[in-house]
């Protein structure tokens, strides 16, 4: 089969597409025909060795993939050769087979595409986690939601209207703006040209954001604890700014704010049981049409290190996907 192989840490462009045997599913382990792999900004830091996880050499990044079931391991009775299914795994999508254990599969609806399904888990569970798990958002709240435009901040508008929150979008730039307002947002701030504390506060007469996702961190985090509500939940999701800022804790203290971290990711070692539960909520939405996908750039997967490089350089909106060809 056809991987996209990391021999060394290093950039994008220094991995290789390579042919490599099939693996074989172990008690417990599903094998998947890859129809498309997510790409996403974990990928670019576990090539870098700089992921909290460091796979032995030779591996293959991917971390989210769509496809169909093609074999199944001892013990898998809940899955059948053929279903169309999302899967989450440890490494190894950038290929055109992968291994993932069973409770990290699941079947998908027949209308969503490879594509949307290989950018959906990540993201949407994501924020789903956060808004309903964490946060609690209540409809009526304002939520404020930072790089709105980007994967999991897309899904997070869309969330956060499917709970009935009014939505404030934070994002660069008119055409990212737009994207968020199409995906729901009631209020768009443009980060670039605004001032955030300001444009929330003149939004919410003066009250603040009720709860706010800030997959983005820096200058930005900054700004959210000057404009969140009195008893407002705040969700630190990422760091994409690249700066992790540090919180004045009198500021939590005399605002009550709860200022919550979310690395969906542990729950499939923790509490492996709720993801199911959320996958349900997540497809019956989509399937109501209250969640649309929005993947804009496709890429066969000898292009990986030119995906990788759309997010890198944030020229991209919602997910980069990579495909293989399958269907």
């Amino acid at each position: 089969m056809r991987a996209v192989v990391c021999r060394a840490w290093g950039k994008p462009e220094d991995l290789e597409l390579e042919d490599v045997a099939s693996p074989e599913p172990g008690p417990g382990e599903v094998l998947l025909e890859v129809a498309a792999a997510g790409v996403n900004f974990a990928d670019t830091l576990m090539i870098a060795g700089r992921y909290q996880e460091r796979p032995d050499f030779p591996f293959s990044p991917g971390l989210e993939v769509a496809g169909r079931v093609k074999a199944l391991g001892a013990g898998v009775t809940d899955l059948a050769e053929g279903q169309r299914v999302l899967a989450l795994t440890d490494g190894g999508g950038y290929a055109e087979a992968v291994l993932a254990r069973a409770a990290d599969v699941f079947p998908i609806p027949d209308s969503l595409g490879w594509a949307e399904a290989a950018g959906f888990p990540i993201t949407y569970g994501t924020a789903h986690g956060a808004l309903r798990w964490h946060a609690d958002l209540q409809a009526g709240e304002t939520l404020l939601v930072h790089g709105a435009a980007g994967g999991v901040g897309l899904a997070a508008v869309e969330i956060g209207k499917a709970l009935g929150a009014r939505v404030i979008a934070t994002a660069g730039g008119a055409e990212k703006l737009a994207i968020a307002r199409d995906h729901g947002a009631d209020a768009v701030i443009d980060y670039r040209e605004e001032d955030i504390r300001e444009r929330v506060k003149a939004l919410t007469d003066g009250q603040g954001a009720d709860v706010v996702f800030d997959p983005v961190g820096g200058d930005v985090f900054d700004a959210s604890l000057r404009c969140i509500a009195w008893s407002g939940r705040l969700l630190i999701i990422g760091f994409a700014a690249g700066r992790v800022p540090e919180i004045p804790a009198n500021i939590l203290l005399v605002k009550n704010v709860a200022a919550m971290g979310v690395y969906w990711g542990s729950y499939r070692r923790h509490a492996p049981e709720r993801l199911a539960g959320e996958f349900r909520e997540l497809f019956a939405w989509y399937e109501e049409g209250r969640l649309k996908p929005h993947v804009s750039h496709k890429h066969d997967l000898a292009e990986a290190a030119e995906a990788m490089a759309l997010l890198l350089n944030r020229r991209s909106t919602g997910k980069v996907v990579l495909t293989t060809g399958a269907a």
